[in-house]
């Protein structure tokens, strides 16, 4: 599962509610990794809350963690936590980097200097924010695979295509927990207004065919329905399904709620009907 916001269950005021999903089966807790100068301690705090579920960054910027604060970090976190943390990394987006170019090369560059290391980070325990076609090939290369984010399960079938039987793929997919259409929409079409802002995520979709009539104005129908699954427990599960049955390995879903506490109910029911 996925989540950007903070890990506290506002019921148990102080206690983080990692151990609550791991015990609930949920195969690995991916977070943001913020726009902090190197690696935001918040993943240790959820290693060390847990037992052995395993911890992904998703992502730490190429453009905020410097390779040689973030390597020696991963480093630390593999000798408390041995086998649990993935280091996810991506390249942003250009309005949140004032210096932003050439983010394939940026990457590459990225990736010389954690191999370059006195202590690297091995290509097995890191993954990258892929989306178009050179930049998946660059992650089944140079790394364990791809992390993709807001995506089509077209995408997750493209990527697979891309990467090949061996890498990760691991997509991000949001969900809303909501059988009303007009509401579920409506939770959806406010997650999605940040990214449809965003160049990297709209050509993509383009790419799907979805044009100007799809991305403006909050997202059609179509495109929201697509990218961000909505309904009952049972309809969220077959779309989760999808994107496996489209080559991923791992579904990383991501509720979107009704304000700013931690869904962790929906995280419950969706377990039962994820494992039984």
């Amino acid at each position: 599962m996925w989540w950007s916001g903070p890990w506290r269950d506002p019921d148990e005021p102080g206690r983080s509610v990692a151990p609550a999903l791991e015990s609930l089966g949920y195969g690995a807790l991916w977070s943001s990794g913020r726009f902090d100068p190197g690696l935001s301690p918040h993943f240790e705090k959820l290693l060390a809350a847990t037992t052995h579920v395993p911890v992904a960054s998703g992502i730490v910027s190429t453009w905020a963690g410097a390779p040689e604060d973030i390597g020696p970090a991963v480093a630390a976190l593999e000798e408390h936590f041995p086998g649990r943390f993935l280091l996810g990394i991506g390249a942003s987006h250009g309005v949140a980097v004032a210096d932003y170019t050439r983010p394939y090369s940026k990457m590459v560059a990225y990736l010389d200097a954690l191999d370059a290391l006195t202590t690297p980070v091995p290509a097995e325990r890191r993954v990258l924010a892929a989306l178009g076609p050179r930049m998946l090939e660059l992650a089944g290369a140079r790394s364990a695979g791809a992390h993709p984010y807001f995506v089509p399960a077209e995408h997750t079938a493209r990527a697979r295509e891309i990467l090949g039987p061996g890498p990760l793929l691991a997509p991000e997919v949001a969900v809303v927990l909501e059988t009303d259409p007009v509401r579920a929409r409506e939770l959806a079409r406010g997650y999605a207004s940040t990214y449809l802002n965003l160049p990297n995520y709209t050509q993509n979709l383009r790419t799907f065919g979805y044009g100007d009539e799809d991305i403006h104005e909050g997202g059609s129908d179509r495109l929201i329905d697509a990218v961000i699954p909505w309904g009952d427990a049972d309809t969220i599960a077959a779309a989760v399904r999808a994107h496996h049955d489209a080559g991923a390995d791992h579904v990383c879903v991501q509720v979107v709620a009704d304000g700013p506490s931690f869904p962790l109910d929906d995280y419950r029911r969706l377990a039962t009907t994820f494992f039984g």
